[in-house]
C-alpha cells in the first residue's frame, strides 16, 4: 500500500524529509537503502533546528515516549515545529497511535505548536478519485 501511495498519490502533496529520515532510510541492505535514498533525494530537507531539538527533548522528558524512542520524538518535533499538515509513518507503536497522539497534541499546544496529523500513507489517500 505504501508503494502504491508513493507511485500514485505523492504528487498530490508537498513532501519534505529530514536528515533523521535519511539516516534511517540509509540503514540496512545497501541496495534497498540506496533505492530508498534515491526516492527521498529530490525532497526538500527540513532543518533540525534548536526548537526542534528542544521539543523532541520535551516529548521524551514528558514520558510520552521512552528514551529509546528519541528518533520518533525527533520526527514528531520536526514535523510539528515546521508546521507540516501531516507526518506519514508506519510506526504504530509510537507515532500512528491515537492514545499517544492525544497526549502529544496537548503537549504541543502547551508549547505553542499544533501537532500535525500523524497517519499512514493509506490514511492520506483520497479515495474519492
Amino acid at each position: 500500500m505504501t508503494r502504491y501511495w508513493w507511485e500514485t498519490c505523492r504528487g498530490d502533496h508537498e513532501l519534505f524529509t529530514s536528515q533523521i529520515v535519511l539516516d534511517e532510510a540509509g540503514a540496512g541492505d545497501p541496495q534497498s537503502a540506496q533505492a530508498r535514498l534515491d526516492l527521498l533525494e529530490p525532497l526538500p530537507l527540513l532543518e533540525i533546528s534548536q526548537p526542534v531539538l528542544l521539543f523532541a527533548q520535551n516529548i521524551i522528558k514528558s514520558g510520552l515516549l521512552p528514551v529509546e524512542a528519541d528518533r520518533d520524538a525527533a520526527h514528531i518535533a520536526t514535523a510539528t515545529v515546521h508546521q507540516l499538515d501531516a507526518l506519514l509513518s508506519l510506526n504504530f507503536r509510537h507515532l500512528v497511535n491515537a492514545s499517544i497522539q492525544m497526549r502529544l497534541r496537548r503537549l504541543a499546544l502547551r508549547e505553542g505548536y499544533e501537532l500535525p496529523v500523524i497517519c499512514t500513507p493509506e490514511e492520506l489517500m483520497d479515495i474519492t478519485k
